[in-house]
């Protein structure tokens, strides 16, 4: 008999996530199959054995499933060959694994992994699109072939360079796992001598045109959401919050002082501190935003996924005869290099934005250098 089980040895890690397991019973005796899944207390369904409150629920609890059918399977497989059905036998089978998969490695790695909640949400891409790819991938399948075929794949599926390298470089992360796990010897790593292209980075603005046309757009009456969505990039273009940053925020993180008004948070990226004058940036555009939102202000803060809202910023741009493609991180940029272009100094964006190094900040410099190469060219053409 197989069933799931939680937190069996009553110890916690130190982030409060227990280990799930699966217990196999035969003659009074037991045995225990490690899921390399990790969850909170509060996410466990014991009547019923199962992950809720998730998430991740369903494909976690799929992936348990799938681990006991998997026992099952070498049960079977015992009894077929005559040999002697006992818990000794099933762990031997257990240890020794006949063709184990990929995917259920990679995604317990990427649960129980110590990483920010944003960076597990984007492996998690990496791992459907693997799933959508292929369904099923055993470790003796995962070959330099494989990865040029899963790579030729993603470009027929209209997938940029830069993207196609990012869930390269998630899978590439999963095999190297997988090698220091001993699931996978170094030998077949398929990574082996590859290279991973990307293309150049650049920083992608609006300029104060463009942004004047999001200002003064007028979005249909029923388009509420995307009236929301534009409002939020563009007291992000005024404050340069993140995406992440700026969902974090509550009417707590507002400071309402006797000659400014200030946004005080932390980078979730970074940790560092934030003080921003909001009256004081872009003449208080992001201060008129959040009167706007005054009577439910922790609404104006929640938004869909990063996906989604980019998605919408599209469609909004189409509204305002922009062409250019531009994502909600777009307003960090925008913020950056309008404030540079006004001459503020560089220092002082550093700050603003909660970069811990001028050198990153600096790069905004370039982006600014290079536009007035290209326009003075254009002026030389006339």
């Amino acid at each position: 008999m197989y069933r799931a089980v939680f937190n069996r040895k009553k110890q916690l890690r130190a982030d409060g996530k227990g280990l799930i397991q699966i217990e196999a019973y035969l003659e009074r005796r037991r045995m225990y199959v490690s899921t390399h899944i990790y969850i909170y207390p509060s996410q466990w369904d014991d009547a019923k054995r199962e992950i809720c409150h998730h998430p991740h629920a369903e494909e976690l609890n799929w992936m348990i499933v799938e681990r006991m059918t998997e026992l099952e399977g070498k049960e079977i497989a015992l009894w077929k060959s005559g040999r002697n059905i006992s818990l000794r036998a099933l762990r031997e089978e257990v240890k020794n694994g006949i063709a184990p998969q990929f995917l259920p490695f990679m995604a317990s790695e990427i649960e129980k992994g110590r990483i920010r909640e944003s960076t597990r949400e984007n492996r998690y891409t990496t791992y459907y699109l693997l799933k959508e790819y292929c369904g099923e991938l055993t470790i003796g399948e995962l070959t330099p072939y494989f990865v040029s075929k899963f790579e030729s794949w993603m470009c027929t599926k209209g997938y940029h360079t830069n993207t196609i390298a990012k869930h390269l470089s998630h899978l590439r992360i999963y095999v190297n796992a997988a090698i220091q796990r001993g699931v996978m010897s170094e030998e077949d790593n398929p990574f082996h001598k590859r290279r991973i292209s990307h293309r150049p980075f650049t920083h992608t603005h609006l300029t104060p045109f463009e942004l004047e046309k999001l200002e003064r757009l007028i979005l249909p009456p029923k388009a509420l959401q995307l009236q929301k969505t534009l409002d939020a990039f563009l007291f992000c273009c005024y404050t340069g919050l993140r995406y992440s940053d700026f969902v974090r925020l509550t009417t707590a993180n507002i400071q309402r002082g006797t000659t400014h008004t200030w946004i005080n948070t932390e980078s979730q990226k970074t940790g560092a501190s934030i003080s921003l004058p909001i009256d004081l940036l872009f003449e208080g555009k992001a201060l008129a935003l959040l009167n706007r939102y005054s009577d439910n202000m922790d609404a104006f803060f929640h938004l869909p996924s990063n996906s989604t809202v980019d998605k919408r910023l599209q469609r909004i741009a189409q509204h305002a005869g922009i062409r250019k493609h531009f994502s909600f991180h777009s307003a960090r940029h925008t913020n950056a290099t309008l404030l540079l272009m006004q001459g503020v100094n560089v220092t002082t964006v550093q700050r603003l934005l909660g970069h811990k190094n001028v050198k990153t900040t600096m790069n905004y410099c370039e982006v600014i250098n290079q536009t007035i190469i290209k326009e003075l060219k254009k002026c030389r053409k006339r």
